[in-house]
């Protein structure tokens, strides 16, 4: 790599590199090029909307070694690469990120995007739930979305709810976000809200087990869920006719467990949610259909 090497031709090599090294993708990044100018672009200290421009740039020998050592510990370690830099995009938005919290990737990014329509009228949403918050991205997401919406934020882990609590100072919604420690909905005795959102734990350990490298530096609190995967999904659907609107719904992400939900609720009429973007496995419930629903664990 000697010579005066540009941003695009370090691009470039980091993406053979990567390619080469069979690694596994989907904690932010798709593919290997996506992951390479992560790491690039972090590395070199490029904001990621100054491309393609400054592909033409030339790299300093300073900040080829900063890319190198990064691509090093992305390889060798089989570390995320948003655990490396720090940093990840959400629904258009960038988050802070620790080994303290998933790395964001949930489809329920497209319906933050589209302010849940068509599913509720945008224009009538006053309040929001997510449970398990983690870095806060879906709760900040909605908030961008409904600028006239109340957005409560929760997790048990105190670590996700200080970063939680630093993304959302990040993005100025301290007054319309607020960040509680509550298990499922254990704090929020007569809270009712519109729209009931969560990326739930719902990784069985028998599937943990078999999970590549990349899954394993995540917190094992944010993926595994006893019962099969189920046990939290099943609190969240016990208790969400007690904090329901009339008009409200639910969205749970499931991911592979979809059919060990519907072979669990097989009376419940889930809407299973199909996105532009790719991935799967979310159910939508409206209210009526929580409140016919069995309440039970």
């Amino acid at each position: 790599m000697a010579g005066r090497q540009r941003v695009g031709d370090l691009m470039d090599w980091a993406t053979r590199m990567l390619e080469e090294a069979r690694l596994v993708y989907g904690h932010g990044t798709a593919d290997a090029r996506d992951d390479a100018a992560a790491l690039v672009f972090h590395g070199l200290r490029l904001r990621h909307n100054s491309a393609p421009a400054s592909y033409r740039r030339v790299v300093s020998p300073a900040g080829r070694k900063r890319v190198e050592m990064l691509l090093q510990r992305r390889i060798e370690e089989r570390l995320p690469s948003a655990y490396l830099t720090g940093i990840t995009w959400f629904a258009g938005h960038e988050f802070r990120v620790t080994r303290d919290v998933l790395v964001p990737r949930s489809p329920i990014a497209e319906l933050c995007e589209n302010a849940f329509e068509p599913w509720i009228d945008a224009r009538r949403v006053r309040r929001v739930l997510d449970i398990g918050t983690g870095s806060g991205c879906i709760a900040i997401a909605a908030a961008h979305a409904l600028p006239d919406a109340q957005v409560d934020a929760t997790d048990i882990s105190p670590r996700a709810l200080a970063l939680a609590r630093g993304n959302v100072k990040r993005h100025r919604l301290g007054s319309r976000v607020k960040i509680l420690r509550s298990d499922v909905y254990g704090e929020l005795r007569g809270r009712r809200y519109d729209i009931i959102v969560s990326n739930p734990p719902y990784v069985s350990a028998a599937e943990m087990r078999s999970l590549p490298p990349e899954y394993h530096f995540e917190p094992r609190l944010g993926l595994q869920a006893s019962r099969n995967g189920l046990a939290i999904i099943a609190r969240i659907l016990a208790g969400a006719h007690r904090h329901l609107e009339p008009q409200g719904i639910l969205v749970v992400e499931t991911g592979d467990t979809e059919r060990a939900v519907r072979q669990r609720w097989p009376s419940l009429p889930f809407t299973w949610l199909e996105f532009e973007r790719g991935g799967g496995g979310v159910f939508l419930l409206n209210a009526d259909q929580v409140q016919a629903g069995p309440h039970v664990r």
